[in-house]
């Protein structure tokens, strides 16, 4: 992160399916929003309010685009660390325009209300088993028991 960037963590629900696209030059990207909205208790009523929803648009890029598209849908609960950005642009009529959007370093599903079973992708794309699992050891050939069975620590 270099300096003067402003980092967030946004939690909450996404708006609709994620939208992957590529570009040109074949990097993935993907687009979606987070909606998160405050809620209040209310004492005098005894019930909870809810407070105006943001709509957040979200941006990640290559492989982390390609695991939001395959992994989340619209609806789900989620954590988003990233940078916000501001987009500043004209209408064609002459008025100035901005947007503030988050450029996504991390995100994964909210674990409050849902469970998630992870699989690890290793870099050539393929998810990992326990034959890829860093805590896998099989015993060394010609090694009676014991050894192959014991953590790496």
């Amino acid at each position: 992160m270099s300096v003067g960037e402003t980092p967030i963590t946004v939690v909450g629900n996404l708006a609709a399916d994620p939208e992957l696209r590529f570009t040109p030059s074949g990097a993935a990207l993907v687009k979606f929003s987070v909606a998160s909205t405050p809620r209040s208790y209310d004492k005098t009523s005894g019930q909870w309010q809810d407070g105006t929803a943001m709509f957040l648009r979200c941006t990640a890029w290559r492989d982390l685009a390609q695991h939001v598209a395959e992994s989340l849908t619209k609806g789900m609960r989620v954590v988003v660390t990233g940078r916000l950005r501001q987009h500043n642009w004209q209408t064609e009529q002459g008025e100035n325009r901005s947007m503030l959007a988050l450029e996504v370093d991390d995100i994964g599903p909210s674990l409050r209300f849902a469970t998630a079973k992870v699989d690890r992708v290793q870099r050539n794309g393929a998810t990992s088993g326990p034959a890829a699992d860093a805590w896998h050891t099989a015993a060394p050939a010609g090694a009676t028991s014991g050894a192959g069975n014991e953590p790496p620590f």
